[in-house]
């Protein structure tokens, strides 16, 4: 492993050997006409995260209930980091179909790009560039026609001192064919190239970079990935980029801003032994911000950054330090868009829609979304509030012979097979009228069907 420089501000850490094998399936979808930026709907949650995973399988563990409740629960990004140009579309498509099944937004970060990292914690990347457009070729195919956001290659602008001028130009050229190469893929892809950070370049330089990597043709620009500037600090700087690129004429780009570990004292970009750090705002398209699009979590948290631990390897210590004495999450209200007339297939592992019936009445209404696999499956239930507010609900799940709950998070289970009843947790027993919150388990065995019975408290 490389040893990094202190003067570098360090943005992305994540190994292939963390995201090699990891099969994602879930729930999300998005439309234009934000309250802020471009982009409006829900984020999508893979059900197959290694902190999903990690918390189903240590239900007993005294960290789980707070990784669980405040990192698991909440969508991140799946990261593209393989050189696997045979299998990558299939990765894709079988990704976004379950996201748009649940009509939520997926995230994706492209980590790919060749000579990434400079040779640092996260070296690797395409062998060379022609590889690397073959890969993003079929990366692309798999991206179907609903939205979904790019992250575009993280530290390949903000960190170019491996690169000499041929180099540099080599990248440019690559990064402004993938975007064009993903737009014409799918129009409605969002996709942002890296800006580094508010410590890191000058924003003046980070729009002369941007510019000459095609920002022209993506929609605006990401930063912040894996460190922890506040996000005032981060808008601030995004202005001032935006601000910049105006003046070259490249009028209406936007920023996406990594809140996953920045609620907390910033410094040094390397977390594994730094228990300072929280986790910032949950993820979310409603910013209330015009040059902001989404608050994402790009860098899951709890992942290594590679200096105490693997980069990219689960840590459930440092998961738990980054979410322990943070805020709850927030109640979630129901989309508000409508979902395609013909979405398009989805590969396995199933994912079986929601019943979409509201509720007429008082009370509250439960829909299931199962995602199935081989000997197991994830549920996300959304709870809706009638026509008046409710202050606490309960959900009956009849499970089938055989299926047995190994993990539940946003709610409290009350048994583990046959009938189980899913009662609300202290931040989300509050629904206003006609809005929603969420919560989920996995299990062994079958999945219930879609349908579940909600009483209020």
């Amino acid at each position: 492993m490389a040893i990094l420089s202190p003067l570098r501000s360090r943005s992305a850490a994540i190994s292939v050997a963390a995201i090699a094998g990891t099969v994602a399936a879930g729930v999300c979808f998005a439309v234009s006409g934000a309250s802020a930026g471009t982009v409006s709907g829900s984020l999508y949650r893979d059900p197959s995260s290694a902190v999903v995973r990690w918390v189903a399988a240590n239900p007993g563990d005294s960290r789980a209930a707070v990784i669980r409740d405040k990192i698991a629960s909440q969508p991140q990004a799946r990261w593209f980091a393989n050189f696997n140009p045979s299998t990558v579309q299939a990765e894709v498509s079988e990704h976004i179909g379950a996201a748009n099944a649940a009509q939520q937004i997926p995230v994706l970060a492209v980590y790919e790009i060749t000579n990434r990292d400079c040779g640092g914690a996260s070296a690797g990347g395409a062998p060379d560039l022609n590889q690397y457009q073959t890969w993003v070729s079929n990366f692309a195919r798999g991206l179907g026609n609903q939205t979904v956001l790019i992250i575009l290659e993280t530290d390949s602008l903000a960190l170019l001192t491996c690169l000499n001028s041929s180099e540099l130009a080599a990248r440019n050229q690559a990064i402004s064919t993938a975007t064009r190469t993903i737009k014409s893929a799918n129009p409605n892809a969002k996709v942002y190239l890296d800006a580094g950070h508010s410590t890191w370049n000058s924003a003046g330089e980070t729009a002369n970079r941007l510019r000459a990597a095609g920002v022209q043709y993506a929609d605006g620009f990401f930063s912040n990935v894996s460190n922890y500037n506040s996000t005032s600090n981060e808008a601030n700087f995004g202005r001032a980029v935006i601000s910049s690129l105006n003046g070259m004429g490249l009028s209406g780009k936007r920023q996406v801003i990594d809140t996953s570990r920045n609620g907390g004292a910033s410094g040094d970009w390397c977390g594994d032994d730094n228990t300072d750090r929280r986790i910032g705002q949950y993820p979310t398209t409603n910013t209330g911000d015009a040059n902001i699009d989404a608050y994402l979590w790009v860098k899951p948290p709890g992942e290594a950054d590679g200096c105490r631990y693997t980069a990219g390897s689960f840590q459930p210590d440092l998961a738990f330090s980054l979410a322990n004495g943070a805020p709850n999450p927030p109640t979630t209200a129901p989309p508000t868009t409508t979902p395609p007339t013909t979405p398009p297939p989805v590969t396995t592992p199933p994912v079986t829609p929601p019943n979409s019936s509201p509720p007429t009445g008082d009370g509250c209404y439960a829909d299931v979304a199962i995602n199935q696999w081989a000997g197991g499956f994830t549920a996300s239930v959304t709870v809706t509030a009638g026509k008046s507010d409710i202050s606490g609900w309960t959900v009956t799940v009849v499970l089938p012979s055989g299926t047995a709950v190994t993990g539940t998070w946003n709610a409290q289970a009350s048994g583990t097979s046959g009938t189980v009843q899913f009662r609300n947790v202290s931040y989300n027993g509050r629904v206003l009228g006609r809005q929603s919150t969420n919560f989920g388990f996995q299990g062994t065995g079958t999945g219930p069907g879609t349908t579940a019975t909600c009483v209020t408290a």
